[in-house]
């Protein structure tokens, strides 16, 4: 027998107390949807001034006023070309933890013949950067003193690296208490060998070239012979040229530097600086900033940054078309990594170098390459790239800090090579590097693995085991036939035997003035010269320079960069030297077994 149900007036203040629940209930959502429409108003009003700000940004060139000097701030990181970052514009900061070659070398260009520029202001810190880009800046320094206008550095704390370029100043100044490294130059390479063994990790090698490195740091504790040959000659190379540099600048002799570099420099009193006449006095940056302002006529200090310099250019007109200059920078891949920011991607690259060549209005080409190498197989695809391109437009080659492995590969196939004294080239050799893991999973995890297979090398590259005879020697001989494509690729593009190519190649690195020695390179020289001889060899006087490939706009930077960079920026920025190294072992599965690789030792201090 069911119960009855109690009527609604049995229990009256229940009935109340449901109405009143109801009601507070309605309000709640309601709140929460008025909550909701104001925050989205608000957001999209925020929205709207940021875009707006970005796009006030984003129009029209910065102003320049009168009397304004050209402050290079050698500071961070400076990489081949720079990198826009609207979300700094909005906030209004612009760091030089990230600064462009080009932008520094344009804004120098334009302070050298722009009135409104009286001067250039060198700020030395603590640089970045390879010894090839802190050349270059040097050698457009002293271009620019052909204007008459003045040069002045100061610094509290100048590396080694920046006071190799603020010694082109005119008057270089130090902090009372400052401090300016001179030291010389060290390579010291990491070898992590004892710690794969710890872990259980063996790298199986494979490669040509005696003096091929890359791989010693996973499979020994310390420098072979031949490697340690080849990283005194090229050291030695470079540390000759900055002294030089240097000499001729402070009027030293060259037997004075190198005597000083002993002495730990970094440490000494600021008064020594003086007197060992690496700076003509010390000043603090008040008297610095009241010198400038009496070299550039004015009561009010204006300093210009290199980026706003640099944006101020007035493009050429170009009537007779355009000389493409095309970067390519970092490492070699056949698929992006996703979040790296400097990447040669052999595919995107053979599909910009297909469009240049089908552009009427590109008349040549300036390959800008600074490259340790990577994929021995994209760089062959990207070679094959050049030489249609060759069929219809000049290639002059301008190497940057470096232009080695897969990074000459790309170069040798060109009309003409420029090196810069200290650019590290060569390194002519190919190798393939494969981890047995078996150690770790198997002895220190306890995972053990089976397989059911219907061919031999069903199982081939199988990371749980180590490699058997026959898939040794079928790597080997893959290896070989690399280091031989390579060989052939250079005597043709370099017009020798592949004998003679391989007596100067074997994965050995040379700098830019030994290169020339023996004609890996055409000519010494810089950028500029690079897109001189382009436009002589197009038969072109007033062209214009694209710059490529084209940067995406801002409002993609802003959707894309952030999220794309900031776990590897910090990665790198947290690991610093270890990055690299550790980054290609991680990445070892989905990356080309043929490497064309310079060896990360060659990371100098």
């Amino acid at each position: 027998m069911q119960p009855s149900p109690v009527p609604f007036h049995v229990y009256p203040h229940i009935h109340s107390i449901t109405i009143i629940a109801m009601k507070a209930f309605f309000k709640q959502v309601l709140a929460v949807i008025v909550g909701c429409l104001v925050v989205g108003l608000f957001m999209g009003f925020i929205s709207i001034v940021m875009f707006g700000t970005l796009l006030a940004f984003d129009s029209g060139k910065p102003k320049i006023q009168d009397q304004s000097v050209l402050h290079l701030d050698l500071s961070g990181t400076i990489s081949e070309r720079h990198q826009d970052n609207p979300l700094n514009k909005l906030l209004g900061s612009t760091p030089v933890s990230a600064q462009g070659l080009d932008n520094i070398l344009a804004a120098i260009r334009v302070a050298a013949s722009d009135s409104r520029i009286k001067g250039i202001y060198v700020e030395g810190g603590a640089v970045e950067a390879d010894f090839a880009s802190l050349e270059e800046i040097r050698h457009a320094l002293k271009e620019f003193k052909k204007s008459g206008k003045f040069i002045i550095a100061y610094g509290e704390i100048y590396t080694q690296g920046a006071y190799y370029v603020a010694s082109a100043a005119d008057t270089l100044l130090v902090n009372p208490s400052g401090m300016i490294d001179w030291h010389g130059i060290a390579s010291t390479p990491i070898f992590y060998k004892d710690l794969l063994d710890k872990v259980g990790v063996k790298m199986q090698i494979f490669r040509v070239g005696t003096y091929k490195s890359f791989v010693e740091p996973f499979v020994r504790t310390d420098m072979s012979t031949a490697n340690r040959a080849q990283i005194s000659s090229f050291v030695g190379d470079i540390w000759q040229t900055v002294v030089s540099d240097v000499a001729a600048s402070r009027r030293l002799p060259a037997d004075s530097l190198n005597a000083y570099a002993n002495r730990y420099m970094l440490l000494a009193d600021a008064g020594d600086y003086v007197k060992a006449r690496l700076a003509d006095g010390t000043a603090y940056i008040d008297n610095v900033r009241d010198r400038l302002r009496r070299l550039a006529g004015t009561k009010k200090l204006r300093l210009v940054s290199a980026a706003d310099l640099a944006a101020s250019e007035k493009p050429a007109k170009g009537s007779d078309g355009e000389i493409a200059v095309y970067y390519a920078a970092g490492s070699i891949v056949g698929t992006p990594s996703g979040g790296v920011s400097d990447e040669i991607v052999g595919p995107q690259v053979v599909e910009d170098l297909d469009r240049l060549a089908d552009d009427d209005n590109i008349k040549a080409v300036v390959l800008r390459i600074n490259s340790g190498g990577g994929s021995a197989y994209a760089s062959e695809q990207m070679w094959h790239a050049i030489q249609l391109l060759r069929k219809k437009k000049p290639v002059v080659v301008s190497m940057g800090g470096m232009a080695a492995s897969g990074g000459y590969y790309m170069s040798c196939g060109s009309d003409f090579v420029y090196a810069e004294p200290t650019t590290l080239t060569g390194s002519i050799g190919i190798f393939g590097m494969v981890p047995d893991a078996s150690g770790l999973l198997t002895v220190k995890l306890g995972l053990h693995f089976d397989v059911v297979k219907t061919n031999e090398a069903s199982d081939f590259g199988n990371l749980m085991r180590p490699m058997s005879g026959g898939e040794s020697a079928a790597m080997q001989a893959y290896v070989d036939r690399g280091y031989a494509l390579f060989l052939k690729r250079v005597a043709e593009g370099r017009h020798m035997t592949t004998a003679q190519v391989d007596s100067i190649a074997q994965g050995r690195v040379w700098t830019g003035r030994q290169a020339l020695r023996i004609k890996l390179v055409d000519k010494i020289g810089y950028l500029n010269d690079a897109i001189a001889e382009a436009a002589r060899r197009a038969k072109v006087k007033d062209y214009a320079i694209a710059a490529e490939p084209q940067r995406p706009d801002w409002l993609t930077q802003l959707l894309s960069g952030y999220k794309s960079n900031y776990m590897e920026s910090h990665l790198s920025t947290m690991l610093g030297e270890y990055y690299e190294p550790l980054r290609f072992v991680s990445t070892l599965r989905a990356t080309d077994c043929l490497q064309a690789r310079v060896p990360y030792v060659v990371n100098l201090r």
